[in-house]
């Protein structure tokens, strides 16, 4: 079954617990903190697998956890990092989150990372200075990162036939290449995306794919077309097959008709080189059809029977031609990459408010550390109010009227004001 939309959620590791820790060893009378930091959590990747095609492993599995960093030990062991996640996916997936595209991976073996591990809390032995010698807080681990996933794929093919049903587009694409999708006499033959490679010489090769067929009102969700239609977004190169059995004023309305869905479905599939194309030319009456294009359009149009083979040849070649030519354009632009979302850096702003039961103090960086501070020890509450005083929250706070016992927000975290 061809799947080529899925949900999942992704949950990376939390960071390990950094250890509270002094040496207690003989001829070491004061030997000091040695708590050692915890190991970080593991990330989840996606990966563009050449032989992966669908999305279809994602309808049983749809949850992805990667395992907590461990813990630090004593005598400034580092706990063990976990393991990533790496999940496979077929190339030409987009994945969304929150609505937004977050990464298109476009080409075989493109990697991204969807969720970052937590990294590891520092043990005690990083907090003593000439004046607290002895630490006896350390930092929890940072929580790792948690998002829900919207995959869309969108098959990576260099041309695609494209066409109103029963024009011979799974004849052509069986006639050309490997693939043998199902041909029958009556429409919508063709139910899913067929993907076929066509070779021109030994080492010289490119990939077809044959869509189900569109028909009018197709890009507004009439018959099969609007669902398959991102899949030959993609594509270099479009194959206009007109259907050759037809008089020539059908044939004509017919290309009109695909034009038109094309361009209402996305302004880039109406920029696409196309190469247009009439079949059936063992039929008597295609050879007029095949004329009649070529009077209305003004331009070569292509004539080719998939059941003799005839013309099939020259179509291909002049196909693979038009893909080279557009291929060497695409690599003079710039290449943006996997990754379209870059990950925004991490802002140092402070930001305090009140709200009607207390205030909160907001901002990237203090919110992580509130969320790797452990509020139940003295020591770990004092630590993190200096951080407040350089940050200049606590003078904020005191302008905004806070007072002891007042109750401040940072992130999830809450504490009582001291």
């Amino acid at each position: 079954m061809f799947v080529d939309e899925a949900s999942i959620v992704v949950r990376a590791g939390d960071g390990g617990d950094g250890m509270v820790s002094f040496r207690r060893e003989q001829y070491v009378p004061r030997g000091g903190p040695s708590g050692g930091d915890g190991g970080r959590g593991g990330s989840i990747f996606l990966l563009a697998d050449p032989q992966r095609t669908t999305l279809s492993e994602f309808r049983h599995k749809r949850r992805f956890d990667a395992e907590p960093g461990e813990h630090g030990g004593s005598a400034n062991c580092r706990g063990k990092d976990a393991a990533d996640i790496v999940i496979p996916v077929p190339p030409g997936t987009l994945a969304y989150s929150g609505g937004e595209l977050f990464a298109d991976l476009d080409e075989p073996g493109a990697r991204v990372c969807v969720a970052r591990g937590g990294r590891g809390g520092l043990g005690n032995q990083h907090f003593a200075t000439s004046t607290r010698q002895t630490p006896r807080f350390a930092q929890r681990g940072e929580p790792g990162e948690e998002k829900r996933l919207e995959l869309q794929l969108k098959l990576l093919a260099d041309a695609g036939i494209v066409g109103a049903p029963n024009a011979g587009k799974s004849t052509l694409l069986a006639s050309v290449s490997s693939a043998r999708p199902k041909v029958a006499d009556y429409p919508f033959t063709t139910l899913e995306p067929q993907l076929g490679v066509v070779r021109i010489d030994v080492d010289v090769s490119f990939v077809l794919v044959d869509v189900p067929g569109l028909i009018e009102g197709a890009s507004e969700g009439v018959g099969l077309g609007d669902r398959f239609l991102r899949h030959v977004e993609r594509c270099r190169v479009l194959v206009l097959l007109v259907d050759g059995a037809l008089p020539p004023a059908q044939a004509l309305a017919q290309l009109a008709t695909v034009e038109r869905e094309l361009a209402v479905w996305s302004p880039l599939l109406a920029s696409k080189r196309r190469i247009v194309t009439v079949s059936k030319q063992d039929l008597p009456d295609a050879r007029a059809t095949l004329a009649a294009l070529e009077q209305a359009l003004d331009a070569p149009v292509l004539g080719i029977s998939a059941a003799t083979r005839k013309g099939t040849d020259a179509l291909m070649a002049a196909t693979h031609k038009a893909i080279l030519e557009e291929r060497t354009a695409d690599d003079e632009a710039e290449h943006a990459g996997p990754v379209l979302r870059p990950q925004a850096k991490t802002s140092s702003t402070v930001r305090v408010e009140k709200e009607p039961d207390g205030y909160r103090i907001s901002g990237a960086k203090i919110e992580r550390l509130a969320a790797m501070t452990d509020f139940n020890t003295d020591d770990g509450r004092a630590y993190f109010d200096r951080v407040l005083a350089r940050s200049g929250a606590l003078r904020k706070l005191e302008r905004l009227g806070a007072r002891p016992g007042d109750t401040i927000r940072v992130g999830e975290r809450a504490y009582t004001h001291s």
